[in-house]
């Protein structure tokens, strides 16, 4: 079995990517902040390491807000290596009674938040996160 895996038939990354959800936090979405350079330092690796796809999105970050995932990739990876694919994910929105959907108006400016967030001006994968948000 090959390593290399064909997102929409012709972008190829490897089977194994990176997930940056704990990045920020040790909790996952909205919990006490990590350590910045930590986080830096592991993108970095993980690069290093082969890694060439990487998923995250603008709502990964610690609860007073400090750390989020698409800064530190933006900080830790910018100017981004040729081959890496940056995914990311919109819907979900974050309040003080924890996680609830986006409205479909609100989609063009998730997607403009990841792009802010990651430094770029196009993404590679963006996936709509619907369902149950546990």
């Amino acid at each position: 079995m090959s390593n290399d895996f064909r997102l929409g038939g012709d972008l190829p990354v490897n089977r194994l990517g990176f997930g940056a959800m704990r990045l920020p936090s040790k909790a996952g979405m909205g919990g006490p902040a990590r350590d910045p350079e930590a986080g830096r330092a592991v993108l970095r690796r993980a690069v290093e390491l082969g890694v060439d796809h990487v998923d995250t999105a603008d709502f990964y970050f610690s609860a007073d807000g400090a750390v989020r995932a698409n800064t530190l990739i933006r900080e830790a990876l910018h100017p981004y290596p040729s081959g890496l694919v940056i995914a990311t994910k919109v819907g979900p929105v974050i309040g003080p009674d924890g996680l609830s959907h986006g409205a479909p108006a609100d989609m063009r400016g998730f997607v403009e938040a990841n792009l802010d967030g990651l430094g770029v001006d196009r993404l590679d994968l963006v996936y709509l996160r619907i369902g149950a948000m546990e």
